[in-house]
């Protein structure tokens, strides 16, 4: 009898739906072709591809984004934040400000020229992506989104080692 911490997660048969293997070999795949992406649009901004990263987490922050948050969610020790910032700022990509009562809080902003830029670059990424999903009904759609959104959740919840 097989003991559970020896059960395969991935006993599906290969090609099944619940397959994981399958899973991530296009999550890889996905990573991949959006890593190439990014690492083009930091070398044609005179960029490190963390840079980029670090813009995507203050794009898609729903609030104000402290050095702090940036540097829990990268995994990235806060010199190595600073360093990045510094770039990001110098570049013209963001800008750091005081807004709040305490002013030893700093927050990130994404500068609107440089988002447009990144919009510009990334354009032949979002209409890919949306012929991708022209080939989908709404269903599909919302099954995948949401898992997507589980599995960011998941994967969010995973620490790493602090540095």
């Amino acid at each position: 009898m097989a003991r559970e911490e020896d059960r395969d997660v991935s006993a599906a048969p290969p090609g099944a739906a619940g397959d994981l293997h399958s899973f991530a070999v296009a999550l890889r795949r996905t990573q991949g072709e959006i890593n190439r992406l990014v690492h083009g649009f930091a070398q044609a901004q005179g960029l490190h591809p963390t840079d980029v990263q670090a813009l995507a987490v203050v794009l898609d922050s729903p609030e104000p984004l402290t050095p702090g948050r940036l540097r829990e969610h990268l995994g990235l020790t806060s010199g190595a934040v600073t360093a990045c910032l510094d770039r990001l700022e110098r570049a013209g990509h963001i800008r750091r400000y005081r807004e709040s009562a305490d002013r030893r809080v700093v927050h990130v902003r994404y500068e609107d020229g440089a988002r447009a830029a990144a919009r510009r670059y990334f354009l032949p990424l979002a209409e890919a992506t949306a012929r991708a999903r022209d080939r989908f009904d709404a269903d599909e759609l919302a099954v995948a989104l949401r898992f997507l959104n589980v599995l960011n959740d998941e994967l969010g919840a995973l620490r790493v080692p602090r540095r």
